[in-house]
């Protein structure tokens, strides 16, 4: 199911997300050659409905139209047959970005052909949109430097996760610097504007520093579970007529620190089940952060939400959002001196 080719198809950089099927005839593997090698990696269109990577990629190359790229590229057009109906996914496909570790279905095997293709990138540029309110952030599976540095020139405020553990980034981190990028909601000029600035800020680059990132230029937060709402659960916002009423505009919390006490939603049903959230490990951690207390859901302790959404399509097919801590770089730093002092004294005495 996957196309390779060499060139950019006649009218690619023309049409719009939902025309692509004029031009591609599904998931396609563009090779552009430049200046320098290895190429670097975009990937666009992971979620048909996340449309800021292919538009601002659109306009780069066609700064490039008559002139040699400063670097090759490989760019990875995803699900074109749901941006055609600008929809995340069809439900009878996997999610785009969940099929990079392994599968049996034809998503997971050309996932497999395009790991297997770029083996030898400079690095690894995914572009995603929020459906929720949410700052423009990098998200990172690895705490190495180049990681971080490349994260930084998107954004001072860098996510690290560790799950879910079958992104395209994830996999991509395995061989080269590679990160996710998230440009807040789609349709709007900024996210574009900001997402082309990034992309050719990565194209001029002749090497990622090696070299720490200076505290004050990386705001570094850590995901700590993974929120959803139950299958057989009927769930709606503000004042409605549903087994679980979220609270309205929910996505207003994300990247703020809630307070003990916080409501997120009312429960009208008598039923253990509101939330679920899985910690980095798989393991149900829901009574750590949440709890009822005459059927309004509360925290128990200080969190921080992100990429909390009020799409009820985006609930059911991904989940409600995700939960952060700050992730403290100076113990880090310290527990690392320590082991390096440690190690050092050993070498002395023995």
């Amino acid at each position: 199911m996957l196309s390779i080719i060499n060139h950019l198809p006649p009218g690619l950089l023309e049409v719009t997300p939902v025309q692509l099927n004029q031009v591609l005839a599904g998931p396609t593997l563009i090779h552009l050659k430049g200046r320098r090698d290895p190429p670097l990696f975009i990937s666009v269109l992971l979620h048909g409905n996340e449309i800021t990577g292919f538009l601002a990629l659109q306009t780069l190359l066609r700064r490039y139209t008559d002139r040699e790229l400063p670097r090759s590229l490989s760019l990875f057009i995803g699900n074109v047959a749901a941006a055609c109906y600008g929809c995340r996914r069809f439900d009878t496909q996997p999610d785009y970005n969940r099929i990079w570790n392994g599968g049996d279905t034809p998503e997971h095997a050309m996932a497999q052909q395009v790991l297997e293709k770029m083996r030898d990138v400079f690095a690894c540029v995914d572009v995603h949109n929020n459906t929720g309110l949410n700052p423009h952030y990098a998200c990172i599976t690895h705490l190495d430097q180049p990681f971080m540095q490349l994260a930084s020139l998107f954004s001072r405020t860098v996510v690290y996760i560790q799950r879910p553990d079958n992104l395209l980034s994830r996999a991509f981190a395995d061989f080269c610097p590679s990160i996710t990028v998230e440009c807040g909601q789609p349709g709007t000029k900024y996210s574009v504007s900001h997402t082309l600035e990034f992309l050719e800020a990565c194209l001029h680059l002749s090497e990622i520093p090696q070299h720490p990132v200076a505290e004050h230029d990386i705001e570094l937060y850590q995901t700590i579970g993974t929120v959803r709402v139950p299958s057989k659960l009927s769930f709606g916002f503000g004042d409605c007529q549903r087994e679980l009423c979220l609270i309205p505009n929910l996505d207003h919390v994300n990247f703020q620190e809630l307070p003990v006490g916080t409501s997120l939603g009312r429960l009208n049903v008598p039923s253990k089940q509101y939330f679920e959230v899985l910690d980095e490990n798989g393991y149900n951690v829901t009574a750590q952060y949440f709890k009822v207390e005459k059927q309004e859901i509360r925290t128990i302790c200080p969190v921080i939400p992100a990429m909390f959404t009020v799409n009820e399509q985006a609930i059911r097919q991904d989940c409600l959002g995700y939960l952060m801590k700050r992730f403290l770089r100076g113990s880090l730093i310290s527990t690392c001196t320590w082991l390096f002092y440690a190690f050092t004294l050993v070498g002395f005495w023995f």
